[in-house]
């Protein structure tokens, strides 16, 4: 028996529930066109906005699609202010309940999670696993194919179900789920911040099985990427099929054939950017070369300098942090790399 979902519909589209995402959403984007728009006249918007969603007249509406090159070439689908500010009041209510029921290996999109976590995690997992470096730690590492563009509107329904009984919460769910699609009933839309939410819940019933069914201990899952640890490397080839499996029949997603291997850890296993070790981590070539890059077409401005600084912190790049400073101060004229 699953845990139900205890918040009602109206706690979602409350004014105060309304008032609080629109603070969470423009606070970093109050000099944006459509946003200084729609703030020009916030509380007549949010009250018809609610006008709507109580009156069963909420459509979303369509998206602009652009695309994106960092960290890969990737197509964004941008939805109105108002639909935005729907996914906020959403997502304040639903992550609290949702995120407790993730397992706690999850690292995607979560409040205290992320990136760094997460290999810290697997360094953490490593050192288990070979006995502090005295046995040869195997690494399973997954990629599942077109992930978001591959998530079934059915299926998703079918789990927001398990949790969820209230009709008017599912309905307005079921329009936020097909306001997209890749291909006919299926595919979320990369950029909506309610997408992150529902790809984890629907990843949810597959880190469930890895953890309980297969008792894969050292599991963890970062998106659509995942990783297993095992003494044995026999054994994460015989659960290989049994993942194969379970995907392709339970949510309709398969592995991305050219990204997916077994190898030791002490061999280097590259893992969200990182070149991960047993007892240190390098930056993988193509996120250095994107880095140079970045760096150069912005002509050093000081807060990508920065960011990108604390990105290396969290490696053995004392080096590339001093080509980064360095690059900060030095005539753009002259060509990164030579």
């Amino acid at each position: 028996m699953r845990i139900q979902f205890g918040h009602s519909f109206n706690k979602i589209i409350s004014i105060e529930n309304l008032l609080k995402a629109w603070e969470e959403f423009s606070s970093d984007k109050k000099k944006n066109l459509d946003v200084a728009d729609f703030s020009f006249r916030l509380m007549d918007n949010i009250i018809e906005l609610r006008r709507d969603l109580l009156d069963n007249n909420y459509k979303h509406a369509d998206y602009q699609a652009f695309n994106i090159d960092d960290p890969k070439p990737r197509i964004i689908h941008k939805a109105i202010v108002r639909d935005r500010l729907l996914h906020h009041a959403v997502h304040r209510i639903l992550y609290p309940f949702f995120s407790k029921t993730f397992i706690t290996d999850s690292y995607s999109c979560q409040l205290r999670k992320g990136t760094f976590k997460s290999i810290n995690q697997l360094r953490t997992f490593g050192n288990i696993v070979s006995k502090n470096n005295t046995r040869t730690c195997w690494i399973l590492k997954c990629d599942i194919r077109k992930f978001f563009a591959n998530i079934d509107h059915g299926i998703l329904m079918n789990i927001l179900e398990k949790y969820i009984s209230e009709e008017k919460l599912l309905w307005l769910l079921k329009d936020v789920v097909e306001s997209f699609e890749s291909r006919p009933s299926v595919g979320l839309p990369l950029g909506n911040l309610t997408s992150q939410l529902l790809v984890n819940i629907y990843m949810n019933e597959f880190d469930q099985f890895m953890k309980h069914k297969l008792k894969a201990e050292f599991y963890m899952r970062y998106s659509d990427d995942f990783i297993i640890l095992s003494e044995d490397m026999n054994w994460l080839k015989g659960v290989l099929f049994e993942i194969k499996d379970f995907l392709s029949a339970k949510l309709k997603l398969e592995l991305h054939p050219d990204k997916v291997s077994i190898r030791t850890l002490s061999s280097g296993v590259d893992f969200l950017g990182w070149v991960n070790f047993p007892e240190h981590r390098v930056l993988r070539t193509s996120t250095k070369k994107r880095m140079f890059n970045n760096i150069e077409m912005t002509k050093g401005k000081n807060e990508v300098v920065q960011s990108y600084l604390g990105l290396l912190s969290h490696g053995n790049t004392e080096k590339l942090q001093g080509m980064v400073r360095d690059l900060s101060s030095v005539p753009f004229s002259t060509t990164i790399g030579e």
